[in-house]
């Protein structure tokens, strides 16, 4: 069985979604650690009501190598075999990545390359696009730019605040960070370049 470690920095919603999903028999692995940067987070309170080993590494003031140093050993501790970054607001260092080739994912608010970073649901807003949504994508040393698993497509409407464009984003979110997990676990792809294609 293999062995997810999901990292999180507040609420959690894609964590849980990861977490129904396994419950369900949909996703073939367990959740072997879930660790935070901010020991408030609302998700680790929820990791903890559903029985699993939720772990509080605080990351203010620390260096990002030591601290992903850190993160890394607590991951090696717990035999964890993929990454999910589910919310988790920070940047991982080179080495963090060199650690888990093609072994961290993430989930992001846009239709990637289009508007990474913070912020992306009122960037596409402000933007004017008619069309967003959200990307998994495996992580690599740029940000929100390593190669695409999957999309979702989220229509912008007329009257649409950043609250209720992320609310429909989120949905989308929980849908294929899923579907792509599986994928990985499964092996059911390839890596070209920065195409990957599902087998």
């Amino acid at each position: 069985m293999k062995r997810l470690g999901i990292l999180i920095s507040g609420r959690g919603s894609n964590f849980e979604a990861i977490a129904d999903h396994i419950a369900a028999g949909e996703i073939p692995a367990e959740i072997a650690v879930v660790i935070s940067n901010r020991p408030q987070a609302r998700g680790l309170e929820m990791a903890r009501g559903r029985g699993l080993n939720a772990v509080a590494i605080p990351s203010k003031g620390l260096d990002r190598e030591i601290y992903d140093r850190m993160l890394l050993d607590e991951l090696a501790r717990n035999s964890v075999d993929l990454v999910c970054l589910a919310g988790f607001m920070r940047l991982l260092s080179a080495s963090f990545i060199r650690a888990y080739p093609n072994r961290v994912l993430n989930i992001h608010p846009s239709l990637l390359p289009a508007f990474p970073g913070l912020d992306a649901q009122r960037q596409a807003l402000e933007h004017g696009v008619k069309i967003t949504g959200c990307t998994v994508h495996f992580v690599d040393e740029e940000l929100d730019a390593g190669p695409i698993i999957l999309q979702s497509a989220v229509p912008v409407l007329d009257d649409d605040t950043v609250e209720t464009l992320s609310a429909r984003i989120l949905e989308q979110e929980h849908r294929i960070y899923c579907q792509a997990i599986r994928i990985v676990l499964e092996g059911r792809y390839s890596v070209t370049g920065r195409r990957v294609a599902r087998a």
